[in-house]
């Protein structure tokens, strides 16, 4: 299994411990890289990771990117730097909206830095769909990680350093995500709650979330953004979709929309696909290049914006009930939780 990254070269992700770090670590250990480091704060599961990988590649640091201090340490020696440490959870992060400013902006921040003053080659910052017109503080606080980004490249233009982000939406079975909820209460002969029937979602799995990271590397320019294009569905049909695949048709409880959710998650918007290439799966956005110009902000605009739509899961393709079972059966943790039992 090949990734863009080069063989024998050193590869940091943060938040490695994690979903999409699991993956994307087991993935570069699969290509043949020289070294992959996991920063994070639990020590516990860096020792439930050492134990399953079982790899002498793998050097685990104990660490957290809020503290700059220990993102230097992580980063010095090495070529890339998948950043994929932030706290991801809409109510927590309502609740607590300046811790998540201090992990997903200052933090990125730090991790910008350090890299480009540790020579690291290219750093890919992940984000999430909810940083396009974003309702709540974690969407805010991954808009702002997005600009931290893009501000680092537009004054920056000699660095060695390349930096970009990618944005997608809801990753099926990663750590946080409903549908294992609604298996526990499917399994335990309960309602499955959804907050609004009609609430749609994009869906894609981790492997998809690899690709679109793998597919920054590969191409990104300084302060591109990359965007997975997906298809979506309503919640009540996943809830749905989810029953049907364990040979059963759920009851279904709506108990009303939580803090910070929207009807629907935009991808890109009008203003951003302005200026996108069409990569086939995914959008390029370029950094939006002007300076300090004011008259380029106030005194010229964009006809073309006015005749766009922005690209939201409301249209997007629309998966129906057997669309989404076809989905969660290509999924192999899906498969496994089924067989299992758990």
């Amino acid at each position: 299994m090949s990734t863009p990254v080069d063989p024998q070269s050193t590869v940091l992700v943060t938040g490695g411990t994690g979903s999409f770090g699991h993956t994307m670590v087991r993935r570069l250990l699969d290509s043949g890289v020289g070294e992959v480091r996991v920063l994070s704060r639990d020590e516990l599961k860096q020792h439930d990771m050492r134990l399953a990988l079982n790899d002498d590649r793998v050097r685990f640091y104990i660490g957290d990117v809020r503290d700059y201090d220990s993102v230097d340490r992580a980063t010095r020696g090495v070529d890339y730097v998948f950043h994929a440490a932030a706290l991801k959870q809409v109510p927590s992060c309502e609740f607590f909206p300046l811790e998540a400013v201090r992990t997903n902006v200052l933090g990125s921040a730090n991790v910008i830095e350090a890299s480009n003053a540790n020579g690291v080659r290219s750093v890919v910052c992940l984000g999430t769909d909810k940083a396009a017109y974003p309702v709540n503080a974690m969407g805010m606080s991954k808009a702002m990680m997005e600009k931290v980004a893009q501000a680092f490249a537009r004054n920056n233009p000699t660095a060695h350093t390349v930096v970009s982000t990618v944005r997608y939406g809801n990753v099926m079975m990663s750590r946080g995500s409903v549908i294992p909820l609604f298996m526990d209460q499917i399994r335990a002969g309960e309602p499955v709650t959804v907050t609004d029937p009609q609430m749609t979602r994009f869906l894609m799995s981790l492997d998809e979330a690899v690709l679109l990271v793998e597919h920054a590397f590969a191409h990104a320019q300084p302060g591109d953004l990359f965007i997975r294009k997906a298809p979506a569905s309503t919640i009540e049909d996943l809830a749905l979709a989810v029953g049907k695949a364990m040979g059963t048709e759920p009851d279904i409880k709506v108990i009303g929309t939580r803090h910070g959710e929207k009807l629907y998650e935009t991808l890109a918007t009008r203003e951003e696909l302005a200026r996108a290439t069409d990569q086939g799966d995914y959008f390029r956005v370029a950094v939006d290049a002007r300076d300090l110009n004011y008259g380029e902000y106030f005194d010229e605009g964009d006809r073309h914006e006015s005749e766009i739509d922005d690209y939201h899961s409301h249209n997007t393709e629309r998966l129906d009930v057997d669309g989404v079972v076809d989905l969660l059966d290509g999924l192999p943790a899906f498969r496994r939780r089924i067989e299992s039992g758990a």
